[in-house]
């Protein structure tokens, strides 16, 4: 149909660079599907903020997938491991912490591609920052190129030559204040958004753990008031 939307799938967090990132993909004019997954970690109340943002949003359609990582464990966020606290920026840019989920973007973005699929949609977009982010393997360029390439090489969409898959990461090189400047002109209300990885029983931040630090030092280099 003519002036029809190219469709994308937007993996969803509930996070502050995913909802930026669905932002993005709604002000290039892409008809969004939000993704998200509720796979046991202990920041589940990520899943609350998801909901929140895909309708502050008006998003097409926003399903939340199930499934249970904490049966491999692994990581401090679907494990009895402690979160660590208070890491200087030198062990957040150079170590990978045990908050890192063994294979989670690469099982994330396989679900994706999946769905991505089924709507006959060759867009997908995944938050992923390459400046700003707690040393996790999956979230940097190179990774993004090979599960690009394997996924053209994946579905039956792509080998038929229907379209390709385009994996999308427009905050990969943005700098956290970045991120936030651009959502906020974008209308994003961070107040709806949760990043902490250990919240309290109510869903409060720490303030603490990485994503809290780092989520905090973005407020302060976009110059705006910080919003836990």
């Amino acid at each position: 149909m003519k002036g029809k939307k190219e469709r994308a799938v937007v993996l969803l967090s509930g996070g502050l660079d995913s909802t930026t990132v669905a932002a993005i993909a709604l002000s290039r004019g892409y008809d969004v599907f939000g993704l998200s997954f509720h796979y046991g970690q202990r920041h589940a109340v990520e899943i609350e903020a998801a909901r929140r943002v895909a309708d502050s949003l008006g998003v097409t359609e926003h399903l939340v997938m199930e499934l249970d990582l904490r049966k491999i464990g692994g990581s401090a966020l679907t494990d009895q491991i402690t979160v660590p606290k208070d890491r200087s920026d030198e062990s957040m840019e150079n170590e990978i912490p045990v908050t890192y989920v063994p294979a989670r973007n690469t099982i994330f973005l396989s679900y994706a591609l999946a769905w991505a699929e089924v709507l006959n949609a060759p867009d997908i977009f995944i938050g992923v920052n390459a400046v700003d982010y707690s040393g996790y393997p999956d979230c940097r360029p190179e990774y993004i190129a090979a599960f690009e390439q394997m996924a053209n090489l994946a579905t039956k969409a792509t080998v038929t030559g229907r379209w390709r898959i385009h994996i999308r990461t427009p905050i990969i090189s943005m700098s956290k204040g970045e991120i936030i400047k651009t959502g906020l002109e974008l209308g994003v209300d961070y107040k709806l958004t949760h990043s902490c990885y250990d919240p309290a029983p109510e869903g409060g931040a720490c303030g603490l753990c990485d994503s809290c630090l780092l989520r905090k030092r973005g407020f302060g280099e976009a110059g705006v008031k910080w919003i836990p």
